[in-house]
């Protein structure tokens, strides 16, 4: 035993808030990275150096968007969607 007092373990400190979109997001209600939050404020996505407005679904890190194929839907009435590959780049409108 030493005769110093116990401290309490020191906190974590806290992530500092960027004004970034997160990794991945989904316009989809039933998908796990909805966030109606962050699509109400507006996310712009820039695909291969182009600006997209049709993306289904996003991911940064590992390079790919999902958007829609045309008008075809599927058994459940929604959207087929086409998974593209390439340089993604997203921030929020306003």
């Amino acid at each position: 035993m030493t005769d110093t007092p116990e401290t309490a373990p020191e906190t974590p400190a806290q992530a500092p808030i960027t004004d970034s979109p997160p990794d991945r997001l989904s316009v989809n209600p039933r998908s796990e990275f909805h966030d109606w939050d962050l699509l109400r404020r507006g996310v712009g996505i820039r695909y291969n150096g182009v600006e997209r407005t049709n993306v289904e679904e996003y991911c940064i890190s590992e390079g790919w968007i999902r958007v829609a194929a045309g008008k075809s839907l599927d058994r459940k009435g929604n959207p087929l969607t086409i998974k593209l590959s390439g340089t993604i780049e997203a921030w929020y409108k306003s």
